[in-house]
Formats: structure tokens, C-alpha cells, sequence
């Protein structure tokens, strides 16, 4: 069961939230690695249609020719499968097997407003946030698996937006997963202020109007 807010126009899950991120071998990945139309897809299609909401969520995709990429699925509200958009800057843990994203990044209208999509490590990519000062949509949607490294992420990320118009929708991972920990609170940021945040620990559905 997918936790959705009344009346949400987007909803944002963590980077390969329905698999964990951490794999040593590329083959441990192959396991759980599906098509950007595969069964995750199709059962959150169905939760979009249902509640007409639009959806980001990430995950591992394989492709028909092998190669592998820590995506994102962007799901219209009619349960459409609009864009995949595929990780440009890699992190430590990704080096391993996947490949740097060839999709380029694009904005979306909802109707409620335009929003573009960057996983995690996106948000220290210069040319990424170049792209965002240029597009302007109003919302990033940022599905994350930020590690947590002692000190509050807020900050961070709201440094990494200055001169962005977009409110950030940052949907991170929380506790351990293989060497790594997660440092949790998922927050809605809008003009640098934190409007809504999530705990350190715990599964929570963090809603704002932006």
C-alpha cells in the first residue's frame, strides 16, 4: 500500500526506494533491476490513476540491451508513464554497475504547476543546477538517498538552491543500508526555508502546499 496525501498533485518516494541502494556486484543489482514499465511501474500507475496525483519514484532500471542505471520513474496522473529520467552524476555507491544518465533532464506541466526531477547526487552537479536556474520549474522533484554524514542536510541542500526558483521536494532514506547510513528527514523547502520535514528515523508522508 502506497501512503498518498489528499488531493496531491505530486508525490516524490527516496531514490531505489523499494530496493535499498547499496549492492557490491553488479549481479546483486541484475536481481532486482526491472524496466522503466516493469512491475513497479504498474502498480504505482495504478495509484496515480486512482488518485490523480503525479508520482516520482525511483528505482533500478535495466534496459533491453543490458545496461543499468539508478532512474527515476515520472508517472502522470492518468498513469502514464511520462519520462524516465536517469541519475547524470554518480555517487560512490553507483560506481559499481551503473551507468551516468544519457536523458537529459526535462520539466513537466501538472496543470498545478512544473516540476523537473535530479536523484541525489544531481544536486552537486553544477550543470544541473545551471539547467534549473535556465528551466525554472516550480517545483525538483529529489528522490535521495543522502548519507548522513553528522550534520544537519538542510543547510546543504539549501545552499546548493541558491539562485534556484524551484521549492525543493527532497525525498530521502533513513538508517543503514550496507556502509552507509541515511540521515533521513525528507523536507519541502520553498525560498530556503524548511516548510515540512520528516524525523531522522521512521516512515513518514511530509506534505506541503508549494
Amino acid at each position: 500500500m502506497v501512503p498518498v496525501a489528499r488531493e496531491s498533485d505530486l508525490l516524490v518516494a527516496p531514490e531505489m526506494a523499494l530496493t535499498g541502494y547499496c549492492f557490491d556486484t553488479r549481479e546483486e543489482v541484475e536481481q532486482v533491476a526491472e524496466p522503466a514499465d516493469g512491475p513497479t511501474f504498474r502498480a504505482l500507475a495504478l495509484v496515480a490513476k486512482a488518485h490523480r496525483t503525479w508520482i516520482v519514484c525511483g528505482f533500478p532500471e535495466c534496459t533491453p540491451d543490458g545496461r543499468l542505471y539508478n532512474s527515476a520513474m515520472v508517472i502522470d496522473r492518468d498513469g502514464r508513464l511520462a519520462f524516465t529520467y536517469r541519475k547524470t552524476l554518480l555517487f560512490e555507491a553507483d560506481w559499481p554497475w551503473a551507468m551516468p544518465g544519457d536523458s537529459g533532464y526535462r520539466s513537466f506541466e501538472t496543470g498545478a504547476g512544473s516540476f523537473g526531477v535530479g536523484i541525489c547526487m544531481d544536486l552537486n552537479d553544477d550543470r544541473f543546477i545551471a539547467w534549473l536556474r535556465v528551466a525554472r520549474p516550480e517545483v525538483l522533484a529529489f528522490p535521495t538517498n543522502w548519507v548522513d554524514e553528522g550534520e544537519p542536510v538542510w543547510p546543504y541542500w539549501r545552499a546548493r538552491m541558491t539562485g534556484v526558483p524551484s521549492a525543493l521536494v527532497a525525498a530521502n532514506s533513513y538508517g543503514p543500508d550496507g556502509e552507509y547510513a541515511f540521515s533521513g528527514r525528507s523536507a519541502i523547502m520553498r525560498n530556503g526555508l524548511v516548510v515540512a520535514a520528516a524525523a531522522p528515523l521512521g516512515d513518514e508522508v511530509v506534505t506541503a502546499r508549494v
